[in-house]
Parts: C-alpha cells; sequence; structure tokens
C-alpha cells in the first residue's frame, strides 16, 4: 500500500476519537458528527501532495476539528439565547453490544466516562468557547498546551490559563461522589415513587434544594424556567405521569449514569438524568426535545 493509502486509513481510523472530541466541545451529537463531517471533507480536499506532507493526519484532522467546534461554539451562543427554555446538552444512550466501525451511529463511538456526565457537560456549558476549547482538550484528551495554541490562536501560557480557569469552574460545581450502585438505588426508587404517584415518597428521595431543568426545544411541553425545591418537584413530577397515562418509564445508561427512560407508545418522550449526593438527588435533567433523542429511538 501506497503511502497516500495508508494516510487515508490513518485518517479514517481517527473518526471515534474525533467524534468523542467534538462532543464534549459541543454538547450536541449532531453538531459534532457535522463538524467531524467537515473535518475529513477539508481533509479529503487537500490535494495529495499536501496529504503526504502532512506527518500525522489525526493531528492536523483534531486540530481542523477543534477550529470548526470553536467557531460552532461562537455562534451557538447566540442561537442559544433565541432558544425557548434551557438549553441541555443531548443525552446519550448506552452502546453496548453495537458496532463501532466508521458507519456506526456516532452515539456508538462515545467513551462513556466522567466527561460526558449531564452535570459535567452542563458546566462546560457555562465557559467560554476558549475556556472550554483549552480544558477538554488538555484535562480530558491530554493535547499540549503547545497543540491548543494553534487552535485557539494564542499563546501556550494564554491555553494554560484558560484551561486553569475552566478547571476551577468545574471544581466548584463538582458534587461529592456517589458510588455507582448507590445511584442506581436512588435512581430506581424515584422511579417508582414516578409510576406511583407517591409525591411523599418523591420529596423524601429529593434534596431539599433540588433542581429540575427540563428541555422541551418548544417543541414538547416542558417548564421554561428551572423547578426548584423537593415538594414543587415532586409535584411537577406527578402531575406530568397524570398528563400522560400509558407512561412507561425505564431504568437506562444516561451518559454513563443510571437514568430514567420515558416511553409513550413505543416512543421516547424523555430522558432524565440525575445527579445523586448521599442518598438523594439534587439535580434533574430532563430532555424532551425531540431533536435531541432521536439516537434513542433506535434502543
Amino acid at each position: 500500500m501506497g503511502t497516500a493509502g495508508a494516510d487515508a486509513d490513518a485518517a479514517v481510523g481517527e473518526r471515534r476519537q474525533l467524534i468523542n472530541v467534538a462532543y464534549r466541545l459541543l454538547g450536541s451529537l449532531a453538531e459534532a458528527e457535522d463538524a467531524v463531517q467537515e473535518a475529513y471533507a477539508r481533509w479529503y480536499a487537500l490535494p495529495p501532495e499536501r496529504q503526504d506532507g502532512i506527518a500525522s493526519p489525526g493531528a492536523w484532522l483534531t486540530t481542523v476539528t477543534g477550529r470548526i467546534c470553536l467557531d460552532v461554539l461562537g455562534s451557538a451562543r447566540a442561537r442559544r439565547e433565541r432558544y425557548v427554555g434551557a438549553w441541555l446538552p443531548e443525552p446519550l444512550p448506552d452502546h453496548a453490544g453495537r458496532e463501532n466501525g466508521p458507519g456506526a451511529d456516532p452515539a456508538d463511538q462515545m467513551v462513556l466516562d466522567e466527561s460526558v456526565s449531564m452535570a459535567f457537560l452542563v458546566v462546560l456549558e457555562s465557559m467560554t468557547p476558549a475556556e472550554r476549547v483549552a480544558f477538554v482538550l488538555h484535562d480530558v484528551f491530554r493535547y499540549p498546551f503547545a497543540e491548543i495554541a494553534g487552535i485557539l490562536g494564542r499563546t501556550p501560557a494564554a491555553c494554560k490559563q484558560l484551561a486553569a480557569s475552566a478547571r476551577r469552574r468545574v471544581r466548584a460545581a463538582r458534587a461529592p461522589a456517589t458510588a455507582q450502585a448507590v445511584r442506581a438505588d436512588v435512581v430506581r426508587q424515584v422511579k417508582e415513587a414516578w409510576q406511583t404517584q407517591d409525591i411523599a415518597a418523591l420529596v423524601d428521595l429529593l434534596d431539599p434544594a433540588a433542581v429540575m431543568t427540563a428541555d422541551g426545544g418548544g417543541v414538547a411541553g416542558a417548564a421554561l424556567r428551572p423547578v426548584e425545591g423537593a415538594a414543587r418537584i415532586a409535584r411537577y413530577m406527578a402531575a406530568m405521569a397524570e398528563r400522560a397515562p400509558g407512561l412507561e418509564l425505564l431504568e437506562r445508561s444516561v451518559n454513563g449514569a443510571p437514568g430514567l427512560v420515558a416511553r409513550r407508545d413505543g416512543a421516547v418522550a424523555t430522558v432524565a438524568a440525575f445527579e445523586v449526593a448521599g442518598d438523594r438527588v439534587t439535580r434533574i435533567w430532563a430532555v424532551r426535545n425531540p431533536e435531541k433523542l432521536r439516537p434513542w429511538g433506535r434502543r
């Protein structure tokens, strides 16, 4: 096989890594896939002699993907200001047992770890685009600041400061660690109380200062502002169940953590992610916008 063929194979082999980088940078699987496709389009548009002169196709593709994501993040801020209600990252399903080849669903190419938890992604949304790129590339994917500088158009020292600022945001928002088995048990109890519309049980399972954020995108019914306090959240959840008879609740992995999926007539209507501290739920993120639930329709 010639050099060009080897470089082409190396480039194709980077797709999974690029999808993982782009999703963490954008919080949207659809936008991540678009960014990666654009990066590949630019790669294949290069003359063969240019491709041959690139020592590492993976590094080149990562740099281009990072720049595309930076541009998307800049324009996304304006779009999200016009978004109806709260904007939440797209939830990821568990991809266990699915194919991970080049033609696979992007969701099946995701590595599910703490850096894709809903809590983590929500904190990333609070960062400036430059902070997010510097932090994700350095702290999550271990790219050197010298390479990140080329993406951001800043000095390595400035990129280091951006990552440090982002790191402080993450530390300030991080909840105490809770064992996965405990989290799963709490979520299971929430499911049972929700199914029976047991408001008292729901209140007991929720931290008094718990917050529930719903994302309907103006397409599906959802509270436009966060619902705060255990009692208010419990009443809201009970009312949701009452308005949707026949709702089926399923325990599912959401972004690698115990969560719930609500289906009605076989279609996924809501995907809920939870933050659990001790034996109580502190945060609930409920995604109802059907545009963000497409990967769940195949599971």
